[in-house]
Parts: C-alpha cells; structure tokens; sequence
C-alpha cells in the first residue's frame, strides 16, 4: 500500500539510498555490519524470517541471495511492514511458536520476535545512517516522532477560537 511517505525509517533510508551510486552502495564505516547493500540485505532477509515465525510465509531472500538492489528491497520492506504490523495487532502474550534457535529447539514467544524485529531493524538502520554520515551523505530525520509527523500520526489538534 503507497501511503505518499515511507512505512518505516527503513523504507525513508532506502529512499535515500535509491539515489546512490552501485560504487556507494558498497560503501561502509567502522563498527557496522558491513556495506550498504549488504546491511539492507541482512535487515529485508531477518524480517522475512521473523515473518515466517509470525505468519508462516515463506521468506522471498536472505543475505545470501546477490544483492538485487534497492527497489527490490524497497518492496520487500513495504509488504514486510505490513505483515509486521497485521502480525503484531493479532498476537496474544501467550502466542509460541515451536523452532529452531541457536540449533535447539525451543518454544519462543511471539511477542519475543516483534520485539526483536523492532530492536534488529534500529540496530542496522543505525549503522546504515553511520556510513551516510561518514561519507557526507544526509539522511534527514529519522526519529519516531518524525515519522509520526510524516504519517499524521502526531497531529495537532485544532483550537476551539
């Protein structure tokens, strides 16, 4: 679905990133995952797992897959983040699915996975904002509140005068 602004930060840092050259998606910085376009592969390919556990799809890629560029991501991100937020909306503290995990199988909570979602998507949009900063390249606002601004999700409210 095309809201006119990204679903998340990360559909705002592939926006940028669109503009960037194959030469600077190869790109990197000190103390992140690794490049650009490898960066963005790990986070689209660990969401698509996470849905897995949370929806039973299939993952469409993982990072191992060749890199098939930001467009292609862009629209895994948006449907990713769709099914993020409709997963989140049905799950029950008690949710479990039985996995796999550190190769043991374990009974894992639902609420565990949108968690980690959550805190593994900040995580490398972090380091990918890192290597935009250390190559000059600005990246805009990327704080929740922003993104309420973009989504009407803060909005005012208008006086009674």
């Amino acid at each position: 679905m095309d809201r006119g602004v990204p679903l998340s930060q990360v559909g705002h840092l592939l926006d940028v990133c669109a503009k960037l050259t194959d030469e600077q998606l190869e790109w990197t910085a000190p103390g992140t995952y690794g490049t650009i376009a490898s960066t963005f592969q790990h986070l689209i390919a660990a969401e698509q797992r996470y849905l897995r556990r949370l929806d039973g799809g299939e993952p469409a890629t993982n990072e191992r897959d060749e890199f098939f560029g930001i467009a292609k991501l862009r629209e895994l991100a948006n449907s990713g983040g769709d099914r993020l937020i409709e997963a989140a909306g049905k799950i029950k503290p008690d949710d479990t699915v039985d996995t796999k995990f550190d190769d043991e199988r374990v009974k894992l909570h639902l609420g565990v996975v949108i968690i980690q979602a959550l805190h593994h998507g900040n995580d490398h949009r972090t380091h990918v904002c890192t290597i935009l900063g250390h190559h000059d390249i600005p990246y805009g606002d990327m704080d929740v509140w922003a993104y309420g601004d973009a989504t009407g999700a803060v909005a005012p409210i208008p006086s009674n005068s």
